[in-house]
């Protein structure tokens, strides 16, 4: 394993921290000991602690994709200069820690599921405004100059048994014929030959947008270009608690006490319970764990056969995403644990191994250099929400990608910047409502996620 560089006066890495457990997050912890933060370089400059009080127009909590999203919004479309408070270092959660997959998503919802849901109007504007976030995600990293190793080439949705190609090929026909998008099918010959000799694939859904990056070289690129705007970003600074009267929040830090008529909130799975109660429990932290092989040799890698840094997922519900880095290592990520003391069990570890060993033979017991796991904000009907909260003025929130944040979070954290300002945003279901509540079902929420991994489990692994 790589050794990671710790912060300066940290405290070490906590791996069973559980957002649903634990009363609060930071500060000064050390990083996850993630490929993306071993190989991302010096971090650049942030705005250290909050020391002593203050006032700002607008405070956004939590620094990772959508929170330094909607701050460098803030700043270079309406010429607010926020301030941002992160519990630990920039980017602490979901930002370093995910599969660096940009997709053309918002949430887990296909867009059949879309059309079921809202009808197809609804759906066409969705997809438009998905979209349109693809296209922000690429002109914020060209427009600046963020260095996050961008492998543009699509999205491969990998069959991971002949069952499943059916419905691959009908979800390839909506998306041409209804929606004018590209996608096509490959064969399995076709897959093997042009992209990858994945060993369980009977065929892919290819969709024109997809792209691989650097995580955290995103997330640090974001960081650098939101405080050119004017952004201040200031770490280890966990908002403790949260109080609202005469129309202002006051939100209190371990350094000081800030206040603001506006608040946007973009935690993710790693807000405390005990936050705000306009936003308790209105998310399923999920866990997902990720490694990164050594560097493949020549042999492997044409054993292996990808000719393609783009994204790859596979068709299980408890999918597997996984991708070659452009260092020649393989990155592979799965679901695994459901509680934070449980993480380490070494029997998830052994678990993600045989589902990359099933696809590639030739790297069985192939040596690890990075392994982690984190937690993946999905919300309980399955899409994100950016929205204003009730009763609760000038506060906002941007949750719930349910682990396709990469790219949609560029939007979102635009969306929610122009709810901020006091602008309008498109009239779609992900916006201005609220992320559903399970009610009574919240005390039982891991005990039906536990029984609903052993039900997916069995449907993605029956013949």
């Amino acid at each position: 394993m790589q050794v990671i560089e710790k912060r300066p006066g940290s405290v070490p890495f906590d791996p069973f921290y559980d957002p649903m457990t634990a009363p609060g997050l930071g500060p000064r912890s050390d990083y996850a000991p993630t490929y993306w933060i071993g190989t991302a370089g010096t971090p650049p400059a942030d705005d250290g602690p909050i020391r002593g009080d203050l006032d700002a127009d607008v405070v956004v909590i939590g620094s990772g994709y959508t929170g330094l999203s909607c701050a460098l919004h803030l700043a270079k479309e309406h010429g607010i200069k926020p301030v941002v408070l992160e519990a630990n270092g920039v980017a602490y959660g979901c930002s370093t820690r995910n599969g660096g997959q940009a997709q053309v998503s918002s949430g887990r919802l296909k867009r059949s599921q879309w059309i079921e849901r809202w009808g197809l109007d609804v759906a066409k504007r969705l997809h438009a405004e998905v979209c349109e976030g693809f296209d922000l995600f690429r002109a914020l990293i060209r427009d600046h100059a963020i260095d996050c190793d961008p492998q543009d080439g699509g999205h491969y949705y990998i069959a991971h048994k002949a069952g499943v190609m059916p419905g691959l090929e009908a979800e390839a026909a909506l998306l041409r014929d209804t929606f004018g998008y590209d996608a096509r099918m490959l064969t399995r010959d076709q897959l093997h030959a042009e992209v990858v000799r994945d060993h369980e694939a009977h065929g892919a859904m290819w969709e024109a947008d997809g792209v691989g990056i650097h995580a955290a070289k995103l997330a640090f690129g974001y960081l650098r270009a939101a405080r050119e705007l004017g952004a201040r970003v200031h770490v280890d600074s966990p908002v403790q608690s949260w109080d609202y009267r005469g129309g202002v929040h006051s939100l209190c830090t371990p350094g000081g006490t800030v206040r603001a008529r506006r608040v946007a909130v973009a935690t993710a799975a790693y807000a405390p319970r005990g936050l705000h109660p306009r936003l308790k429990d209105r998310l399923m932290p999920i866990m997902s764990n990720s490694i990164v092989t050594r560097v493949l040799t020549p042999g492997e890698l044409e054993a292996v056969g990808i000719r393609t840094g783009s994204p790859l997922t596979d068709t299980r519900t408890l999918r597997h995403y996984y991708r070659l880095l452009p260092d020649n290592r393989l990155q592979i990520g799965s679901r695994a644990a459901i509680t934070g003391r449980d993480a380490a069990n070494p029997a998830h570890l052994q678990a993600l191994k045989e589902g990359m060993y099933r696809k590639f033979p030739v790297l069985r017991g192939i040596e690890l250099d990075y392994s982690w796991w984190g937690w993946v904000d999905v919300s309980h009907d399955m899409m994100p929400r950016i929205t204003g909260m009730p009763d609760l003025p000038g506060a906002y929130y941007a949750l719930g990608y349910g682990g396709n944040g990469v790219m949609y979070s560029a939007q979102a954290g635009r969306r929610m910047a122009q709810l901020v300002a006091g602008q309008a945003v498109p009239e779609l279901p992900i916006f201005n409502s609220e992320l559903p509540h399970e009610g009574w079902k919240t005390p039982f929420r891991r005990l039906g996620q536990w029984g609903l991994y052993k039900l997916y489990h069995y449907r993605d692994e029956r013949a």
